[in-house]
């Protein structure tokens, strides 16, 4: 991430106090992309959904919004003082910068092969218990075999399995 991280010399910056928001789930109003510099970040999704800790200088965050052209699928708060770099218009960014994209698309790959390694490991762990984890077949099948041209939603309508 220190390729990123050189790409960002001379973009803005934003300084955050522990606890400040910089990306609010469900906002469709930004486009910006955030390169992290130093200090450290929650993503958090719903209302109490902790998802992951980025601390690593160079981390990008808000690319999915970006590249997707959707709102942000999660907030991003401050758990310390931070400073990120600023790219007021992500997209346009990324095309100017194609060792930053190149990034990024690692980033993703990495994320997607970790999420699918895990869920073909609960698969193969539960496969006597077909009937309460028959969806990992549905996400496996939407992770490898979705195209731009489905209209899938993300998340989950299944009901919560009974407390027993």
């Amino acid at each position: 991430m220190a390729t990123v991280l050189q790409l960002c010399t001379g973009l803005p910056e934003r300084r955050l106090n522990t606890g400040e928001i910089l990306l609010r789930e469900g906002d469709t109003t930004r486009r910006e992309l955030f390169v992290l510099a130093e200090g450290a970040l929650e993503v958090v999704k719903g209302a109490d959904v902790s998802i992951t800790t980025i601390r690593e200088p160079g981390a990008v965050v808000g690319e999915i919004s970006v590249l997707l052209g959707i709102p942000f699928s999660a907030s991003v708060r401050a758990i310390e003082p931070t400073r990120c770099f600023v790219a007021s218009d992500g997209e346009v960014f990324l095309r100017q910068h194609p060792a930053a994209t190149f990034a990024v698309a690692k980033l993703l790959a990495r994320r997607l092969h970790l999420a699918t390694t895990y869920l073909a490991d609960i698969k193969r762990q539960y496969a006597e218990q077909d009937a309460s984890l028959a969806m990992v077949d549905q996400v496996l099948e939407t992770f490898l075999h979705h195209t731009d041209d489905d209209d899938i939603e993300p998340g989950s309508d299944r009901e919560r399995e009974p407390n027993y």
